[in-house]
């Protein structure tokens, strides 16, 4: 197949904000060291931002450290946090609000912003491309392009107007090969390329596996008397029960509107157990519902999260490329923040590749430089000093978990001398559905909760159906001769967007795959108990289309 192939100095996949602050670091570099650099960013969301979901409240710190005048350029961050409300939930109505000093430090939110970083990536774009940065969006990067040698030389977008056996159609046009000297990963959790090369690469040999876990986000249009702009609630507790980590989380926001969200750990053992439906539950405590009441759901998204933190770090660094941000995990879980790592990450990167460049390397070598930087930065410290906070929890539960985590941040800094690891796979720790308690939801009201459908179509997803199946099946036979006999099929019930249906007809029980209704989270590719689904990038632009997430 003749394919157009281009050039570039730096490729970038993925238009977050690690890819974006890789691409604005190297053009500032590269002016001040009189260089003329050629750098591209991919992106499979129909535009920058569309693929991207956060809670968010963030922290400026990278971002002061890439551009400096960030207000005057009117960077979106327009909502200080003002409090910190943080709960323990002991009931469906009962809760307990605990003290600052019973708070771990990492908790605390001051001189942070409530910010879209759909808005803040948009943002980004329009400082990279007044740098001189190509952005490319919806263009999925679908394959890693490799020298002879075995280094990384680029990415191969995907193809388009193929038809659902993979043949082409009147209207298929073939990917472009985008080859560059360094080729920078930024795709977020679960990358699916940046999971093929830590496995090519034994990027995480040595390492505990990465864990993760679900978020979910709404935005609501509130009354602007229950409104108290600034304001941050954070929440454990029901509706999860003590063998389910995770929390909730309620922003306020400017214009009268609130972010609602929570985050549940995919390493749960009840096999039917329905991440959307306890978020659904969860809206009708008190505590939230008083703010939701009345109010209109004007959006709604999900997205898995790496959240194994400092010991599930792999090595970033490969012969021609770099993982950076959430595709290596570097989100700050004990902050429930990933944006100004990822950043730095990026930055970092951005370093690395241009000294590299500017000293004539030709490009596919192992940056190991990349690693010093890293080590002697404020992330790295970061990182370390956090270590424990996610293995303490799955240890010790969420509440002396939660009180181990606030004695060793609070008095000790995080240096507290012990190490917590979890080396156990998240995906393996389903228990059989036989020695598991059915949990019966409740009807949702239409007020506060909602059903997924209607809640997907809030998501503006949207893919073409006459495309291949964009969610592999090693085995097409396990769902249900496997998975449903000894899990019940959980994929029904763990995929926030009704992707997954076991249908009953007359020839036995047959597994289905809405694959139009995919919102990209990567949760069956990460929670699947026979590790049998991979996510690949569908064709062009395809996905949710978030529009202030």
């Amino acid at each position: 197949m003749e394919r157009e192939s281009m050039e570039f100095d730096v490729v970038i996949v993925g238009a977050g904000p690690a890819g974006l602050s890789t691409a604005c670091r190297i053009m500032q570099l590269a002016q001040e060291k009189e260089q003329e650099l050629m750098v591209c960013v991919v992106e499979k969301g129909s535009e920058v931002g569309a693929h991207i979901l956060s809670g968010a409240v963030f922290e400026p710190r990278a971002l002061n450290e890439l551009f400096p005048d960030w207000q005057e350029k009117n960077a979106p961050l327009a909502t200080s946090v003002t409090s910190d409300d943080i709960y323990f939930f002991t009931g469906d109505e009962s809760a307990i609000k605990l003290p600052g000093f019973g708070v771990p430090k990492t908790m605390h939110n001051e001189g942070n912003y409530i910010a879209s970083m759909g808005n803040m990536c948009r943002w980004l774009a329009e400082q990279a491309e007044n740098l001189g940065v190509e952005v490319f969006p919806g263009f999925p990067a679908q394959e890693v392009i490799y020298n002879e040698d075995g280094s990384v030389a680029g990415v191969l977008t995907g193809d388009m107007g193929l038809d659902r056996e993979g043949n082409p159609k009147d209207s298929f046009v073939p990917g472009m090969e985008l080859r560059a000297k360094y080729t920078v990963f930024a795709e977020g959790c679960r990358g699916h390329l940046g999971k093929e090369l830590i496995a090519k690469f034994a990027l995480d040999n040595g390492k505990s596996p990465q864990h993760y876990g679900i978020g979910f986000k709404e935005i609501w249009d509130i009354a602007p008397e229950k409104h108290q702009e600034g304001l941050v609630v954070h929440t454990a507790g029901w509706p999860l029960d003590k063998e389910t980590g995770g929390g909730g989380y309620l922003y306020h926001a400017e214009n009268n509107q609130v972010f609602v969200g929570m985050i549940i750990d995919l390493n749960y053992s009840n096999p039917h157990l329905s991440p959307f439906d306890e978020f659904q539950r969860y809206k009708h405590h008190p505590k939230i519902a008083q703010y939701l009441e009345g109010g209109k759901r004007v959006s709604y998204g999900a997205r898995a999260l790496a959240k194994g933190g400092f010991n599930s770090l792999p090595k970033m660094t490969m012969p021609g490329a770099l993982l950076v941000g959430c595709d290596a995990g570097t989100i700050n879980f004990a902050k429930i923040k990933g944006n100004h790592t990822a950043m730095k990450t990026g930055m970092l990167a951005a370093e690395t590749i241009v000294e590299a460049l500017v000293s004539g390397d030709e490009g596919g070598n192992d940056l190991t430089a990349f690693t010093e930087k890293f080590q002697n930065s404020w992330l790295y410290d970061e990182l370390y000093n956090t270590r424990n906070f996610g293995p303490a929890m799955h240890k010790l539960g969420t509440f002396w978990g939660g009180a181990f985590n606030t004695m060793d941040q609070n008095f000790f800094g995080g240096k507290f001398p012990v190490n917590f690891k979890d080396d156990s796979f998240d995906h393996a720790q389903l228990k059989p559905a036989s020695e598991c308690a059915v949990i019966n939801y409740p009807k949702p009201d239409n007020k506060l909760s909602f059903d997924k459908l209607s809640s997907v179509f809030l998501s503006n997803t949207n893919h073409e159906e006459e495309q291949p199946c964009h969610l592999k099946l090693a085995d097409q036979n396990i769902p249900i001769s496997v998975n449903l006999p000894k899990f019940a099929e959980p994929a029904q019930r763990y995929c926030p967007a009704g992707v997954y249906e076991v249908e009953k007809t007359e020839e036995g029980d047959k597994f289905i795959i809405n694959a139009q209704n995919c919102v990209h989270c990567k949760t069956c590719d990460i929670k699947d108990p026979s590790q049998n689904i991979t996510w690949v990038t569908p064709e062009g632009a395809g996905g949710p289309n978030y529009p202030n997430m």
